[in-house]
């Protein structure tokens, strides 16, 4: 309890700083210098309602902008809200997408319905974490882990590897979110990427054949090797550190972590500004707001133990990183050109 209410003292700490610097950023002004009626941002997030809540709200509270926000569900984490956004092309609502992924950013990129605009620490953002056509700005990472039930699984047994889940000891005792949706389904994308057609689709089809548990996100995957329903399973650093941090019996895994091997997939979060967006202006001052290393900081050292990016962010990362960990070289683009065929071949395989 103790180091939660450090974690949550510290994050309103950062919270508060981020919005004193950059509330000017949000509000209309009028031509003398007084306030006009508060803008309006609609905003549609997959970042957990509970890690986006504190920081939209500590911006609202400064700001002035008032916030339309809408959240999807873990069972179809990212899809729902991206298919609104095409869906809603024709008279767009949503002006702002806050993505905690990449895969279905790049999909409504490659659709045109993004709106380019540059932050004020765009070129903090490592060149793989950016658009170069500046539709999209990665920030806040986590990583694709193993997360292992130290009661059933011994140490000397302790996965090393992805492919390690392919393993027939562990028929029955494994689990993945949908493979369709959010993280699970960037990660998938990626290594048809990586491998080629025919070994990813070997490597879930064998994944499928051990018996591994498909449960509705990743949160539940960590919960369920937390409580000891399943012996290891893949998921985000962020619902793994929820289990640590609640006391359950779990190590992390950086899977394939060795400088020969595929490495770790490490996938950040995404801000973009939909194309014909009603509140252009505040809501590029949300996306400046977003995209700076107060609110990355805040993310950081905040439950989810986010992963900064920006070369200026203050606050070290309570994970291991792309500095202290074998880094998969993920080429997203070429995994949002192959989802179409990736996504029909895991609905075949795992149902939709």
């Amino acid at each position: 309890m103790r180091r939660r209410a450090s974690v949550r003292g510290w994050l309103w700490c950062w919270l508060g700083i981020a919005a004193v610097v950059l509330a000017g950023c949000g509000g209309a002004r009028d031509g003398v210098g007084g306030a006009l009626s508060a803008p309006e941002v609609r905003v549609y997030s997959a970042q957990d309602r509970e890690f986006a809540t504190p920081i939209l709200d500590a911006y609202q509270k400064q700001s002035g902008v008032k916030f339309l926000r809408k959240f999807d569900v873990e069972s179809s984490k990212t899809v729902g809200l991206a298919n609104d956004i095409i869906a809603e092309k024709a008279r767009p609502r949503c002006d702002l997408f806050w993505n905690n992924e990449i895969l279905n950013t790049l999909r409504l990129k490659k659709q045109g319905l993004l709106e380019p605009f540059r932050p004020a620490h765009a070129e903090e953002i490592p060149a793989t974490f950016r658009a170069k056509d500046e539709t999209w700005y990665g920030f806040a990472g986590r990583a694709r882990i193993l997360i292992v039930n130290t009661k059933l699984v011994a140490e000397a047994d302790r996965p090393k590897g992805i492919r390690d889940l392919l393993d027939p000891k562990w028929k029955g005792k494994i689990g993945i979110a949908k493979p369709l949706f959010g993280t699970t389904a960037t990660q998938a994308a990626c290594l048809f990427a990586a491998w080629g057609d025919e070994k990813a689709k070997d490597f879930y089809r064998k994944l499928k054949a051990n018996g591994v548990q498909v449960l509705s996100g990743n949160k539940q995957v960590a919960t369920a090797v937390g409580s000891g329903q399943i012996a290891f399973g893949l998921t985000d650093t962020d619902d793994a550190m929820g289990e640590v941090e609640a006391g359950s019996p779990v190590a992390i895994v950086y899977p394939d972590r060795g400088p020969d091997e595929l490495g770790t997939l490490f996938i950040p979060n995404t801000v973009a500004i939909i194309k014909g967006a009603r509140n252009l202006e505040p809501a590029r001052a949300l996306a400046n707001y977003l995209l700076s290393p107060e609110v990355e900081a805040a993310l950081a050292i905040g439950p989810g133990a986010q992963i900064p990016l920006l070369t200026s962010t203050k606050a070290p990362a309570r994970v291991e990183t792309p500095k202290t960990v074998h880094a998969m070289a993920a080429d997203f683009e070429a995994a949002a050109n192959l989802w179409d065929r990736v996504a029909a071949f895991l609905v075949d395989e795992f149902g939709g």
